[in-house]
């Protein structure tokens, strides 16, 4: 949400997004606006290919959403400069924001961004282990304060923690274990045990990860065998559809009358204000030390600042970061059923089809989940040992089931003589 936000903030469609212009904006306005985003209605815009519903229905933002009088009383008041006028309320005409689905902010919060960034403001606001900062960077934490470490203010849309469910980090990781049936790869400081898998019972997707990672071979196989003119073709459209749906079903069941629905909205934007940090080198980075350049990305930066306050992030942290932005849009078009058929499912491998960004995508998010994981994707098969040595079939005779790694590896942390740090 706030990436987007940003982008639009910039001057023109090809500078970069405005980092520095959205930190400088007052945190009740920005809380004001996630509001008038929310009542907008959630569409997801994978450019090239079409626009799809979210997983949040229509009647779900309807329901939750602040009435229309409130809404109009008091507005956020942020404005895309030479876009709109008067400003509008999700920042865009005709259509709704792109919204990120719930694996952008799993994938975002397994690089450990949240954890260093929460020790720098940390650090900011209780000493000066750091040195004295701008203005700027002051309004920023100002700003991560408020938005993220404090109880949202009341009837907020983004606002799941209460006294039934009083951590932060123990509901995120709440919504990605029932989703995804995955743990963050880093265990939460100061938190004993697994609360967020306390009274979830049988509701968690714990197949979710297996089935996915054999969608990816599948259209691995399908990618390298689509140009074969002769011999033969393991490639099996109907299979990949299927697995496209059992995701599709697997999602669909934790969606049920609106759950998840205010939980993964505002774990994307919480992770979304972080990623926008570590995205250019803005104010905030600077004053950290911590530029990479033009040529930079997020990971270098996040390493940099990391190193500022004693914390390593997982070496794979720049696959994380580019599988968020690529996986987000192909889970949100799976959860929609657009791959549930064979005719659907070649989009997904079949070069020279009329959407193209599907097939580039999925190629690239095949390599990337196997170098953040370590999950082999392009083996051709096991061969067995003996005379009659032989590959593998290349479809399992029933679908996975759990067991295969498919987590990313582990942040780890030093207090580096600070406190002990707690997302």
């Amino acid at each position: 949400m706030f990436r987007t936000l940003a982008r639009l903030l910039a001057a023109s469609s090809i500078d970069p997004p405005d980092a520095d212009g959205l930190f400088t904006i007052h945190p009740l306005q920005l809380s004001r606006w996630l509001e008038e985003v929310w009542a907008h209605g959630g569409a997801a815009n994978w450019p090239g290919f079409g626009t799809s519903p979210t997983g949040i229905t229509p009647e779900v933002v309807t329901r939750l959403q602040l009435p229309t009088g409130l809404l109009a009383t008091l507005r956020s008041g942020v404005g895309v400069p030479g876009q709109f006028s008067p400003p509008p309320a999700t920042g865009t005409v005709g259509a709704a924001l792109p919204w990120d689905h719930l694996i952008y902010a799993y994938l975002v919060e397994s690089t450990g961004v949240v954890e260093i960034l929460r020790e720098v403001v940390r650090r900011y606001v209780v000493g000066e282990t750091l040195e004295a900062t701008s203005n700027q960077t002051y309004s920023w934490m100002r700003a991560t304060e408020e938005l993220f470490f404090r109880d949202p203010p009341l009837f907020s849309v983004t606002g799941t923690v209460s006294a039934l469910r009083p951590d932060a980090v123990v509901n995120r990781r709440n919504a990605y274990w029932r989703m995804f049936g995955m743990d963050l790869p880093h265990a939460p400081a100061g938190i004993d045990g697994l609360p967020w898998k306390t009274d979830v019972g049988a509701a968690a997707n714990l197949q979710f990860g297996d089935v996915w990672v054999e969608l990816l071979r599948q259209v691995w196989l399908a990618i390298v065998n689509d140009s074969n003119a002769v011999g033969a073709n393991p490639t099996d459209s109907d299979y990949i559809a299927y697995l496209c749906q059992t995701l599709s079903e697997m999602m669909s069941m934790r969606r049920r009358a609106g759950m998840l629905a205010r939980e993964e909205f505002g774990h994307v934007v919480t992770m979304s204000w972080f990623h926008l940090l570590v995205d250019t080198d803005n104010a905030v980075v600077r004053d950290l030390q911590a530029g990479a350049g033009p040529a930079g990305n997020a990971a270098d930066r996040l390493a940099r600042i990391a190193q500022r306050v004693g914390i390593t992030p997982p070496r794979r942290a720049r696959e994380l970061f580019e599988l968020a932005d690529r996986v987000s849009p192909v889970l949100m078009f799976i959860e929609a059923g657009r791959f549930n058929d064979a005719a659907g499912a070649q989009l997904l491998f079949r070069a020279g089809s009329s959407n193209p960004i599907v097939r580039e995508t999925m190629n690239r998010v095949i390599d990337l989940w196997q170098s953040a994981t370590g999950v082999s994707l392009k083996d051709a098969g096991v061969r067995v040992a003996g005379p009659s040595a032989a590959p593998a079939p290349s479809q399992p005779v029933r679908l996975p089931g759990a067991g295969l790694t498919t987590t990313p590896e582990a942040v780890k942390t030093t207090t580096n003589g600070s406190a002990p740090v707690r997302l």
